[in-house]
């Protein structure tokens, strides 16, 4: 099976949830292999060490998630407390994958499409933003924030209105001199029930991610839903901070060039993952975004209702930062 995902082309034994088969017109930047571990790991020697731990454990006081550097950085082993296993080359080009028989394999697809794969970037050297990002005209918009600003739910509102979706999440950055391209991800929003409940009525109306988990997935290639499917100059982060129930919300701010930078450097996707001298590569090309894309700070109101006033406030924001932005296929009647 042969993919596109995050701007990688990636080569799987077995069909992956979520993702759009594409014809094999290429070398795999990505080997998946589900179901099995390497045969040549058995032979690995040197040093293993303990590269990361998850500072939260589980119910049973298990660390949630643990990763470590086998014979050197030659391979990473990540493991979660559910007992599902990656393993990933130190090049970023190869991951093999199993799970226990108590889960499924679109259990360990929401581990893959995640964290393992935006590992496997960093290890790459590819920047992430932890945000979610939609297609305005010819541009991509960034929505940035800390874990429940509801990055995914305003993605979904503005996917609603008919503006294509390109990631959700992970959002990976190519460097084309100045600029700043968007990689697509794949064809999915990932929501939680309440936000289900408000944007469509009932926590059912979606189709949940695994048998074992609550959150449900939007379907981007569904009737009245678009994906965008080629990388977009990111042409503006907008910062969603902490809800408000001030009349004047929502709205928009400049947001200051060093603040702004060190939200970003702050929430970076799997920035826990990294060693010293990728973090210091990422705050040298985080600090040429910061000074080439405008970062706006948002305030959201306390009552989702204002969602739609919140995509319009965005969206009439946006317009005045790219007066020339090409909208001819942004919003679809």
């Amino acid at each position: 099976m042969h993919y596109s995902i995050f701007g990688l082309r990636a080569q799987a034994n077995r069909r992956i949830p979520g993702l759009i088969e594409i014809p094999d017109t290429a070398k795999a930047d990505v080997e998946i292999v589900l179901g099995s571990m390497p045969p040549r790991l058995n032979d690995v020697s040197g040093a293993t060490k303990v590269w990361y731990l998850s500072p939260e454990p589980d119910q049973d006081g298990v660390p949630q998630m643990t990763v470590w550097e086998l014979a050197g950085g030659a391979y990473f082993r990540i493991r979660y407390s559910d007992a599902t296993e990656f393993v990933v080359d130190g090049s970023g080009t190869e991951v093999w994958a199993t799970w226990p028989e108590t889960l499924t394999l679109e259990d360990t697809a929401t581990y893959l499409l995640g964290p393992v794969l935006g590992f496997i970037l960093r290890l790459r050297g590819v920047i992430c933003l932890h945000a979610s990002a939609v297609a305005v005209g010819d541009r991509a918009v960034a929505l940035f924030g800390l874990a429940g600003a509801g990055k995914s739910t305003t993605a979904a509102a503005f996917a609603g209105l008919g503006y294509p979706a390109l990631s959700d999440d992970v959002v990976p950055l190519s460097r084309q001199g100045t600029s700043f391209f968007v990689q697509p991800g794949y064809p999915r929003l990932r929501l939680w029930p309440d936000s289900v409940n408000f944007l469509y009525g009932s926590s059912d109306a979606l189709p949940r991610l695994t048998p074992t988990w609550d959150k449900r997935y939007l379907d981007l290639t569904a009737d009245g839903y678009q994906f965008q499917r080629q990388p977009l100059p990111l042409a503006a982060i907008y910062i969603l901070g902490e809800r408000s129930t001030d009349p004047a919300a929502p709205f928009v701010e400049a947001m200051p060039a060093h603040g702004g930078l060190m939200t970003l450097v702050a929430n970076t996707y799997t920035n826990y993952l990294l060693d010293k001298a990728r973090r210091a590569q990422e705050f040298e090309l985080l600090g040429r975004l910061a000074a080439h894309v405008p970062l706006r700070r948002v305030t959201p109101h306390a009552d989702p209702a204002y969602l739609p006033k919140l995509c319009d406030v965005i969206l009439g924001d946006f317009l005045t930062l790219t007066p020339s932005v090409n909208t001819t296929f942004a919003k679809q009647d």
